[in-house]
């Protein structure tokens, strides 16, 4: 994870061809276990849920701590909880980044004032799992790499995620229904330097799979005028007819299946959304374990 390297003036900055799935504007978190005089205090701002991390944003610009970001390959020891005299949580822990701003690991409590911890845990873990197949088990996380050029106004794509969601899965519109507000979502021209939920966009390194992979000519930002096709999960994106290279039959039956979720396009945010568990979500290790694969 890294410390203070996703925000842009006023607002998130996200990789090329990265795409926020929810996003919730009420979050506090905690940070502790760690010295670095940025962890200190509770923070208020907005907590992101992308194809690839987690990102807090601070909604004060004059904030020691404006942002963090939580890749799904740097966490770890991830629970949601419901304690019975308090509000749900997320606990987890997450390693740092080399180049990140901090050094070691730091531990987190993730609490959502408007609700919805619940369904925002069963997402994250839920997509942390599907960028686990395209990870090596126990991989660091890659050094933290400013972008190599200026960021811009990301397109609609990068902040309205598919509403047939992402292999079968649909994620829990319903109770994330809002969007981050106009003119705050920022892209810069880098990739993901680590695997996401449609895998890699970028050369593959050690440790990566590249599976659901597509590359794009000339360097060009997914979703931008240039890019070759749509990256697997947005809408026109899944080629069911021939698996893409690397993805087992389970993993094409299973986007096969995503094309067939329901979904209104007179109500493009109101999706079929599974009912809830009765049982205590599954821990991080357990949902990215591959015996699950």
């Amino acid at each position: 994870m890294s410390l203070n390297t996703a925000h842009a003036d006023h607002g998130v900055l996200i990789h090329a061809g990265e795409c926020i799935i929810l996003f919730s504007d009420n979050v506090s978190v905690e940070f502790y276990g760690n010295d670095t005089p940025e962890f200190k205090g509770i923070k208020e701002g907005r907590m992101y849920l992308t194809t690839h991390r987690m990102i807090y944003n601070s909604k004060k610009n004059t904030d020691a701590m404006r942002s963090f970001s939580f890749p799904f390959i740097a966490l770890q020891d991830v629970t949601v909880e419901q304690p019975m005299f308090s509000a749900n949580c997320i606990k987890g822990k997450v390693r740092a980044q080399p180049n990140g701003n901090f050094i070691g690991e730091v531990k987190f409590k993730l609490t959502f004032k408007s609700g919805g911890a619940i369904e925002y845990g069963q997402a994250m873990l839920k997509a942390a799992h599907l960028a686990s197949r395209h990870m090596a088990a126990g991989a660091s996380p890659p050094p933290y790499t400013p972008p190599t050029g200026p960021w811009q106004a990301a397109p609609p794509p990068a902040y309205a995620p598919p509403p047939q969601g992402y292999y079968g899965w649909v994620p829990p519109y319903s109770a994330f229904p809002d969007q981050p507000p106009p003119n705050s979502v920022f892209v810069s021209n880098t990739p993901p330097p680590y695997p996401g939920v449609t895998g890699a966009s970028y050369p593959t390194g050690p440790g990566f799979s590249g599976g659901g992979g597509f590359v794009v000519p000339g360097g060009a930002p997914p979703g931008y005028p240039g890019a070759s096709a749509p990256p697997p999960g947005y809408p026109g994106g899944f080629a069911a007819s021939a698996p893409p290279t690397g993805m087992s039959s389970a993993d094409a039956k299973a986007a096969e299946a995503a094309q067939s979720a329901y979904y209104d396009p007179n109500r493009p945010q109101t999706a079929y959304v599974p009912p809830p568990y009765n049982d205590q979500p599954p821990t991080y290790q357990e949902s990215t374990s591959k015996k699950q694969n």
